[in-house]
């Protein structure tokens, strides 16, 4: 697979993990819980890191929620967590800041949205006391401005000279203009007031999939600041996830793009880490970095007339999913493994030859018998009521062979 030539970024050390430039892409989330509610927040980190949130977002919008994240930021280093956390602050984050330096000292960085604090009033103090507080405490900012709470002089102004104009642009491309133009000017803000260019993030989200690869095409283009991505309010279910992917994946093949979220809504009671394991997959699918075995199966078709491909394929997804967390430490490497499950024999032995383990389970009219290919060769045919369970036992051992430490005797 060719790579992916990465746009030139300026590095960026959050919590000690590095992004921008060479450095991987990282992928982060938000929690929903209350924030004051220590128990729940940390249960919920904790759940969102253990599915590979590199760095997680939490709500920092009052007083009980400033006062909770020393304790959440401690709560989850006893439970063995180091994850960085993200205050997002909005409206009043100068005045939390400042009254809880034990809360600016724990976030490994703020995220402020400069349209929801003092920019484009009468003056931008209350932007430039939270800029002030970082380079007192040492902590990178992301900048996010959001096409839902721009800076509304910016955009009259931008929009009125537009109307005067000879060849005037259409609004939506004044509005995309002006988001770009907020984000480059609140970070030339951000350094006047001491920080530096390597404590800087910007994102400019929208909720439209081709706005979103214009204005971020457009931003990389001016600057050579870290950037964050992602669509806001992507939505629910398969909206959120299709949107999300067809705005991303442009941008991440250009080279563009230092993090991502995918602000998936969940269901309800439903579970918060789809959206990690979402932006996950986004990256190991264009090739750009790998979390876990991948599994081809085909979609099914009259010939595969049984569904016990389709639960074979689940079983096995499922397994992966839940062995993870141990793999990981066991066996480096093993988030490469490529799995197929295939359900009949028009394409069944191909796609499991190309596998590291493939079986193949027999369709309509065929033979009863499911031979297994591992690393292009067939290794066994299964047969009878235990065929999960014997095709499992062959992946354990594979990946035990495969991935597994060699320990050399002193």
């Amino acid at each position: 697979m060719p790579e992916i030539q990465r746009r030139r970024a300026v590095t960026v050390n959050i919590g000690g993990i590095r992004v921008g430039s060479d450095s991987p892409v990282v992928v982060q989330s938000m929690t929903n819980t209350d924030t004051a509610d220590v128990e729940s927040s940390v249960q919920q980190i904790a759940a969102l890191a253990r599915a590979g949130s590199e760095m997680v977002r939490v709500t920092v919008n009052n007083d009980e929620a400033a006062k909770a994240v020393p304790a959440i930021v401690e709560e989850l280093a006893k439970k063995g967590w180091s994850t960085p956390i993200i205050g997002d602050f909005h409206y009043n984050g100068h005045l939390l800041l400042k009254k809880y330096p034990e809360t600016a000292k724990a976030l490994a960085k703020y995220r402020i949205n400069p349209g929801n604090v003092s920019i484009g009033r009468k003056d931008d103090d209350n932007f430039r006391t939270m800029v002030e507080v970082a380079v007192e405490h040492q902590k990178p900012v992301r900048i996010g401005v959001n096409w839902g709470s721009l800076d509304q002089a910016l955009l009259t102004k931008m929009m009125d000279e537009n109307s005067k104009s000879a060849n005037p642009l259409p609004a939506r491309d004044v509005m995309m203009e002006a988001m770009v133009v907020s984000a480059l000017d609140n970070a030339a803000a951000a350094e006047r007031y001491g920080l530096r260019r390597d404590q800087i993030i910007l994102s400019a989200k929208v909720s439209g999939v081709r706005d979103l690869i214009d204005v971020y095409t457009e931003l990389a283009k001016r600057c050579d600041y870290a950037l964050h991505l992602g669509l806001t309010e992507a939505g629910m279910g398969m909206k959120g996830i299709v949107a999300s992917a067809a705005g991303l994946a442009p941008l991440l093949l250009s080279g563009i793009g230092d993090t991502i979220r995918v602000s998936l809504t969940p269901t309800p009671g439903g579970d918060r880490s789809e959206e990690v394991r979402c932006g996950q997959q986004i990256l190991q699918s264009l090739g750009i970095r790998s979390f876990m075995p991948q599994v081809t199966s085909c979609p099914g078709c009259g010939r595969t007339t049984s569904t016990y491909f389709q639960e074979l394929a689940e079983r096995i997804q499922g397994y992966l999913v839940a062995s993870m967390p141990e793999w990981k430490k066991q066996y480096p490497g093993v988030e490469e493994l490529k799995l197929a499950v295939m359900g009949c024999i028009v394409n069944g032995p191909g796609e499991s030859k190309h596998a590291n383990i493939g079986i193949s389970l027999p369709g309509t009219f065929e033979e009863p018998k499911a031979p297994v290919y591992v690393d292009g060769k067939l290794f066994t045919t299964l047969k009878g009521d235990q065929i999960v369970e014997e095709f499992q036992v062959i992946l354990d051992e594979y990946v035990e062979k495969r991935y597994g430490r060699v320990l050399v005797e002193v």
